[in-house]
């Protein structure tokens, strides 16, 4: 919790003069708090001393004490009130800082790390645990100063104006002290496994709704239900022991530094105004300052559960913004031109220590050619494209393009000259020239309608009601799967790589869309070195090399026709995918 601490501290530092304003101003508002609490009872002491001289009660008096109390109440106000503005500024500034942060964290982290972390846990750490700690800051910072001060002053004059009832007064601080400290020793293990928890639900929501179709399909609503109160119901039991034994804490802490010693000041006090020890105004001011005290003690206990739920937040943010990054060297090349020859020597891959998926692979692909690869699932086809744009390094072995290693080129260098289609489309929200620009921003509107009219794609653009700005939705619920596919196979081409990678770009489209994108491929992947990845054998009939991988290793290789003939794995795959056909 100390490195937290001094961590976020950290992100005051560039804000100390504003803090110092703040804290300035927090000390100004607290000084007339107490002030003010003094002058409450004069005029009573002053109607008392009246009354037992028999003297008529002396109003300009009164009065000149109701003025400095009205001045001193303005103060007060615009005090609290500039130190709220001022403190806004700062805490919203730390938060555009660690946003930012974050989203660079978020474009330096290896692919590794997606692969093995939930989106909805990336997401919670990203927005709840954000919000979380902006709240507190908000809140707890000024609240914390302000109540601590107020209890030093009010301390202070309680023992001014009578030494003997103000000890005894302040006996519950420290009680209470020790209790706050024993309490949240209790509570932050709930506040953390709290904060778990609802980034796992924030995890599980976000998966269901992604899959809510093919949930429906398969009529999995009942489990869905139960997997999503059995997370909910871990997350309302930890929620409620943290709640409980912070409600606990504040019952306490108001009995002990409020109605307890509320009664012994009385009796104490009354006590004094008899033995003539203790003015009338000076019981009731001795009395408006216990509540001085109470009231910010039981605010500090207050504020705990929202001060420790920040510290779980802080602790999963700063474990996020600590992750491992992708490994940059200050070596790495800049490639300005590619011609497209790759090289694989040797290759050994595993996602785990121990656990090879890509075994002393060697293949080399000359600028150009079309390379096919094929193989059951788990045998290292989708492996070697993330290789080969650099996701994961590989463990042993080089792959060269051009010559040059790639673990020497800057990734973001490499991938400019890598263009990939993925299985699943990904498409955002905005129009379709947005969308077919994303690869390449500074694209013209020409060189997009040439790259949608060789994917087969403008007859259908013109079709939609705006043309190419047509905005399409954030789920993209108005194209079919097939259109998608095409949206993204014309992005790919906008951006003209001299490399292209196709991982099952036909897998999931009808019959005609496939032969709309086989015959933009024929075109256009002419003079690219192209690698794909497909379930459907007769796509790739044409393709200059095929590659069928079990485990990680090429067992057969060849064109169509030759590996057809060889009666091998190859001959198999066709003929029994052809028979299903």
């Amino acid at each position: 919790m100390n490195h937290t601490v001094i961590r976020l501290f950290s992100y005051l530092r560039p804000h100390r003069w504003k803090v110092v304003a703040t804290l300035a101003l927090v000390f100004l508002s607290v000084v007339m708090t107490s002030i003010l609490t003094y002058l409450n009872g004069v005029p009573s002491s002053k109607i008392a001393e009246n009354l037992k001289n028999h003297e008529p009660i002396d109003m300009k008096f009164i009065q000149k004490i109701v003025v400095f109390i009205i001045i001193g109440a303005i103060i007060f106000f615009v005090s609290k009130f500039l130190a709220g503005v001022i403190l806004t500024d700062v805490v919203q500034d730390i938060m555009f800082k660690i946003r930012k942060q974050i989203q660079d964290k978020l474009n330096r982290l290896p692919v590794s790390y997606f692969d093995s972390t939930k989106q909805g846990d990336v997401l919670s750490r990203v927005t709840n645990d954000v919000d979380t700690l902006s709240n507190a800051l908000q809140q707890s910072f000024v609240g914390f100063i302000n109540a601590i001060l107020l209890i030093f002053l009010s301390a202070t004059m309680m023992i001014v104006l009578n030494v003997k009832m103000g000890l005894i007064a302040l006996l519950c601080i420290p009680l209470t002290l020790l209790m706050s400290k024993y309490f949240v020793s209790k509570s932050q293990p709930y506040y953390d496994a709290q904060q778990k928890s609802l980034a796992k639900l924030n995890a599980y929501v976000q998966e269901r709704i992604s899959g809510f179709s093919t949930l429906k399909m398969y009529g999995q609503e009942a489990e869905t239900q139960e997997g999503f109160r059995k997370i909910n119901e871990e997350l309302t039991i930890h929620g409620k022991k943290s709640v409980f034994i912070s409600g606990v804490m504040n019952t306490m802490a108001q009995f002990l530094t409020y109605y307890a010693v509320y009664i012994v000041t009385v009796i104490l006090g009354i006590q004094s105004i008899l033995a003539g020890v203790l003015l009338v105004g000076q019981l009731q001011s001795f009395l408006y300052y216990i509540y001085s005290v109470s009231q910010p003690i039981t605010q500090m206990t207050t504020l705990m559960a929202t001060i420790q739920s920040a510290f779980s937040a802080s602790k999963r943010l700063f474990e996020f913004l600590d992750e491992e990054e992708e490994e940059v060297l200050p070596t790495e090349l800049v490639l300005d031109d590619v011609h497209g020859e790759v090289h694989f020597e040797g290759v050994n891959f595993g996602y785990k220590k121990g656990q090879r998926i890509i075994q002393d692979f060697s293949l080399k692909v000359e600028p150009g050619q079309l390379i096919a690869i094929v193989g059951p699932t788990g045998a290292g086809k989708t492996t070697l494209i993330n290789l080969l744009e650099r996701f994961y390094d590989v463990d042993a072995g080089r792959i060269l393009i051009d010559g040059i290693d790639i673990r020497s080129i800057e990734r973001a260098s490499l991938r400019q000259h890598i263009g990939m289609v993925l299985q699943d489309s990904w498409l955002y929200e905005g129009t379709i020239f947005d969308n077919l620009r994303f690869g390449k921003l500074e694209a013209s509107n020409e060189e997009i309608i040439v790259a949608s009219k060789a994917a087969n794609l403008y007859p259908f653009i013109q079709k939609m009601p705006h043309g190419f700005d047509t905005v399409l939705s954030a789920e993209v619920n108005n194209l079919s799967v097939g259109q998608k596919q095409l949206l993204t196979i014309a992005r790919a081409l906008v951006s003209n790589p001299k490399i292209l990678i196709l991982d099952e770009a036909t897998s999931s489209v009808d019959t005609h869309m496939e032969l709309l994108i086989q015959d933009a491929l024929n075109t256009l992947l002419e003079g690219k070195t192209s690698f794909v990845i497909a379930h459907r054998l007769s796509t790739i009939r044409d393709a200059d090399l095929i590659l069928v991988m079990e485990s990680g290793r090429i067992v057969e290789s060849g064109k169509h026709q030759a590996l057809l003939e060889k009666n091998g794995t190859y001959a198999e795959l066709y003929k029994s995918q052809f028979v299903e056909e």
